[in-house]
């Protein structure tokens, strides 16, 4: 090839590669106007930025299905006149038939009832779904009962995360990651991955396992100055930034939403929604240990992990890019047998 063909050869990948950078950049910006609410003093950056095109999409996605009337409490109780009833025996039959009606939309509106009961014998527990359905159940009696330290009056019903599919958007799994070699600089830590899980930013890309499985201990960075005297190091301070991406991409806000980034260790000045959150991380971690991690053997094998797990919740499966799952919108003032334990939770393992 001649020098000036080279030359036109490398200049048209040179206007290819610029303009591939240019719509990777326009992409990763948003057009005006973007809308700002103000959660502390003047001048201290505590605000967050808002997208009125992405609220109106959230929005419209938000929208709660209809309800069915409420039904008396009078007549003869569910565990009396139906067969294998565990959890919502105490119901009326009418209240025990207006709440299945209801999961059905919430969970499964296509599939109907069979998606969880074998319909020639609705008594027999022979689909793992109606054994998950029905711990399920307890567990959303247990997250209103118990952690209204996070949930508030608001509540959550099957809806919150289902919205009308049977397994929920977002859920995660433990995760091999990558396969990679072993250099001598530093041991593989699981960064520089690109994982959507932190925002594609390059942080350890598992931010789940030790905060929302396991108790790992959540440190930004060393309170003391000097090495040796703090346990801590930057591998803490990568996994930690890398769930704390993850909570912000869940609830579509930014760091000051609970911290002040003046001091972001100082719970006094910080907002009350940091005292929210870390119930809720609590509340998940909870949750994926004492109910999902316990159905790992009732899950048929296409529905656990590459690493043979069960599926787990982070704070996606219920914000879905909300501050607020639904907007704070609530179901729960129309089911109160949804909103504490009516029965052991050991009953239905």
């Amino acid at each position: 090839m001649s020098d000036w063909g080279i030359k036109f050869s490398l200049g048209a990948v040179a206007v290819v590669a610029g303009t591939l950078l240019t719509i990777a950049m326009v992409n990763g910006f948003e057009r005006p106007p973007i809308q700002t609410a103000q959660g502390g003093f003047r001048g201290t950056g505590m605000d967050e930025n808002y997208n009125p095109r992405t609220l109106a999409v959230e929005h419209a996605a938000s929208v709660l299905p209809g309800v069915l009337p409420p039904l008396p409490a009078s007549g003869p109780k569910a565990s009396a006149a139906y067969k294998n009833v565990l959890v919502l025996g105490d119901l009326s039959v009418g209240q025990f038939t207006r709440l299945m009606a209801s999961i059905t939309t919430w969970v499964a509106p296509k599939q109907g009832c069979a998606y969880c009961h074998n319909t020639k014998n609705m008594a027999d527990d022979g689909l793992y779904t109606k054994v998950v359905a029905r711990r399920m159940i307890q567990m959303v009696q247990h997250i209103n009962g118990d952690w209204k330290q996070h949930v508030a009056a608001t509540g959550v019903t099957c809806y919150t995360c289902h919205r009308g599919n049977p397994v929920p958007s977002m859920i995660w799994f433990n995760e091999p990651g990558p396969e990679h070699g072993h250099g001598m600089a530093e041991a593989y830590f699981g960064k520089n991955q690109a994982s959507g899980a932190v925002g594609d930013a390059a942080l350890p890309y598992d931010p789940f396992t030790p905060y929302l499985e396991k108790a790992t201990n959540i440190r930004v960075q060393s309170t003391a100055a000097l090495p040796g005297t703090d346990s801590q190091d930057i591998k803490d301070t990568e996994a930690t930034y890398g769930l704390m991406m993850n909570i912000s991409q869940s609830l579509g806000v930014n760091c000051t939403y609970c911290h002040n980034s003046r001091d972001f260790s100082d719970w006094s000045q910080s907002t009350p929604q940091r005292v929210t959150a870390w119930y809720g991380i609590r509340m998940v971690r909870n949750l994926n240990n004492d109910y999902l991690n316990k159905l790992h053997d009732v899950f048929p094998a296409n529905r656990l992990g590459p690493l043979g797990d069960a599926p787990k919740i982070n704070c996606a499966p219920c914000h879905q890019g909300v501050f607020k799952p639904l907007f704070g919108q609530s179901q729960i003032a129309g089911f109160p047998e949804l909103q504490g334990p009516l029965a052991p939770a050991a009953t239905a393992q």
